[in-house]
């Protein structure tokens, strides 16, 4: 694919996907277009499907049906094109990694052997780290930083290759709401920098609602895409999970609760969980 074609592309396409384990199917009929630059919130509750999905865009769980393309071509495992931020959890004190080894990872970590010299390699570092604010650690062990600092790091490592496509899997857990908020704030900013699409997956939805062009919200085997405003709604959810579920505004946070169907149970988006 070249020229306008390959520019006209989006970053994530899917195309009538279902996602099946055994007899049970998570979701189908999936149609989903994420554009350059654009930030997609992954929400519902657990065991919808929402990591599962970024396993499918990662070529690592295939769908029952369905495709799904990464900036053109079909979603394939090791694709360089494609930034990862994992759920936070701490690393072992004793990595003697330095924070800025650690993310040059994300430049040539698929490579054998010890990281070889490189100008252009280490400028591009010292830019991602001065862009998260880890400068002043660069040289710590991994180990030694707090965990804030680590999943800063995370975020640096994930987007140091100029991805075209942004995931992250649950990057907020076991994050304060301070730490949380700065993390969010950090995947806006590369993504705004760069022009990387995002699909963030959260049971938080307020640190990211700031930034969240739409929000994929998956529930009861069913979906609803669009913008935060149409798809947080008491109507909305209520549908979505065939129960009565009650959303709530205020100060300009949101809270979801109510009893839901098949076992499933709306979760106060004001904690994670």
């Amino acid at each position: 694919m070249r020229g306008a074609e390959a520019a006209a592309a989006p970053a994530l396409r899917l195309r009538g996907a279902e996602l099946a384990y055994g007899g049970r199917r998570l979701w189908s009929g999936l149609d989903l277009d994420v554009a350059p630059g654009e930030f997609v919130a992954v929400l519902g509750a657990n065991g919808a499907g929402k990591s599962s999905l970024l396993k499918v865009v990662l070529g690592q769980q295939p769908l029952r049906a369905g495709t799904v393309e990464v900036a053109g071509r079909p979603a394939r495992r090791g694709d360089r094109r494609i930034g990862y931020v994992p759920q936070q959890k701490g690393l072992d004190p004793a990595t003697p990694l330095r924070a800025r080894d650690f993310v040059r990872l994300g430049l040539d970590g698929h490579r054998w052997g010890p990281l070889l010299p490189s100008r252009r390699a280490d400028r591009r570092v010292d830019e991602v780290l001065a862009a998260v604010g880890a400068t002043a650690y660069a040289r710590e062990p991994v180990g030694r930083l707090s965990g804030g600092e680590q999943q800063r790091l995370r975020v640096a490592q994930s987007v140091v290759g100029d991805p075209v496509l942004l995931l992250a899997d649950e990057p907020l857990l076991s994050l304060d709401l301070h730490h949380a908020g700065v993390v969010a704030a950090l995947v806006d900013q590369c993504r705004r920098r760069t022009g990387a699409a995002v699909l963030f997956v959260t049971h938080d939805v307020n640190p990211v609602l700031p930034y969240a062009d739409r929000v994929l919200y998956l529930a009861g085997g069913r979906f609803r895409i669009g913008p935060p405003d149409e798809v947080m709604t008491s109507q909305t959810l209520s549908s979505l999970y065939g129960a009565p579920v009650e959303v709530l505004r205020s100060g300009g946070r949101v809270l979801v609760a109510g009893a839901a169907a098949a076992g499933e149970h709306p979760h106060a988006h004001e904690e994670v969980s």
